[in-house]
């Protein structure tokens, strides 16, 4: 395989915020690998809460480049075992990793969610992300999307009443993501409101590793409880399984595709909802989890309708939701020019 490595800056449609940070642009790198006329395209961002850079995810990939364009288009499974062994990050591993699958898929000829067996006749409806914002800019966003369910960032003490007021402007289905910032009697407190106003389920509210927190959590609180930063491998999915009602998976945090469902697999068995969600990727990283679509009971797969400008053609959302797969093998992603 012939490796080549494209770093971008993703500039938003509109600043976003959430309870720790906030910004306007996005850093990510995209892996493209090549074997017999066909490319393969994968992504992972930068991430400050994780400490991730391109420039490290570069010089990871790099180092191993000898490795890489060595190993077997024909065994995507294989290629991340030799990822993993050779001690990448799971960044970095994301990124080829989801560039093999591509590749894999194209060389066959068919898009991986026909080749793992799955159909998609029938899949989850992503959420359409609101940023933690001024009120009025979060109705406004909303105002701008007619979405069938929205993600609403929160984490401040108005949080209850920023839900209030976007409920006077839609019907749809709401879920909140408090990205750590409650503690548990917040949570089990705001709990009750919410439900009143139509709140499906609370994301991540309390910092990963309050694992007592959660568990008052678990036994008090009115809605289900998906796990998000306190979820990142394979191996934490047990833990979830006594504290939340259900995991969502970053393709980045797991590593890729290939440990992506392995956790889904691993959270099915513990009878736990499963969600993929996105770090505001591009199409690149959007149709990669596309592909997981008809394995999923949530979805957050918004990050390229919050770009400005997009890098890649592949998966396209229509307005309500609809997925519309592009006519070609593996995740269907092509660079634009």
């Amino acid at each position: 395989m012939k490796l080549a490595l494209h770093p971008y800056t993703l500039t938003l449609a509109h600043s976003f915020g959430i309870s720790r940070e906030r910004h306007d642009q996005q850093e990510t790198l995209i892996v493209s690998l090549s074997h017999q006329g066909k490319t393969g395209y994968g992504e992972a961002t930068a991430n400050t809460y994780y400490k991730v850079r391109i420039s490290d995810m570069t010089t990871e990939i790099e180092g191993a480049r000898a490795l890489i364009e060595t190993a077997s288009p024909g065994d995507p499974k294989a290629f991340y075992t030799l990822l993993r062994e050779a001690q990448l990050s799971s960044f970095a591993c994301c990124a080829l990793d989801m560039a093999a699958w591509d590749l894999f898929g194209k060389l066959e000829g068919k898009p991986l969610h026909e080749l793992w067996g799955t159909s998609m006749e029938k899949y989850p409806v992503t959420n359409y992300t609101i940023g933690l914002d001024t009120t009025e800019v979060m109705v406004a966003k909303m105002q701008e999307i007619p979405w069938p369910v929205y993600k609403i960032k929160l984490g401040t003490d108005r949080d209850v009443a920023i839900v209030t007021e976007l409920r006077k402007y839609t019907d749809a289905i709401f879920r909140v993501d408090a990205n750590c910032a409650w503690t548990a009697r917040e949570t089990i407190e705001n709990a009750l409101a919410l439900a009143e106003l139509g709140v499906e389920f609370i994301e991540q509210p309390l910092p990963a590793d309050d694992w007592e927190g959660m568990e008052r959590v678990a036994h008090h609180c009115v809605l289900p409880v998906i796990a998000d930063e306190s979820c990142l491998t394979a191996e934490d999915v047990r833990a979830c399984a006594l504290h939340f009602s259900g995991i969502n998976i970053k393709l980045t945090k797991c590593g890729g595709l290939t440990p992506a469902r392995q956790m889904i697999q691993n959270a099915r068995e513990l009878g736990l909802k499963v969600m993929v969600g996105c770090m505001t990727e591009s199409t690149v990283g959007i149709s990669a989890i596309a592909q997981l679509l008809p394995e999923l009971d949530y979805v957050d797969m918004d990050g390229a309708m919050l770009l400005k400008s997009d890098i890649a053609t592949g998966v396209r959302l229509e307005a309500g939701g609809r997925v519309i797969l592009p006519a070609v093998g593996g995740t269907g992603v092509s660079l634009l020019p």
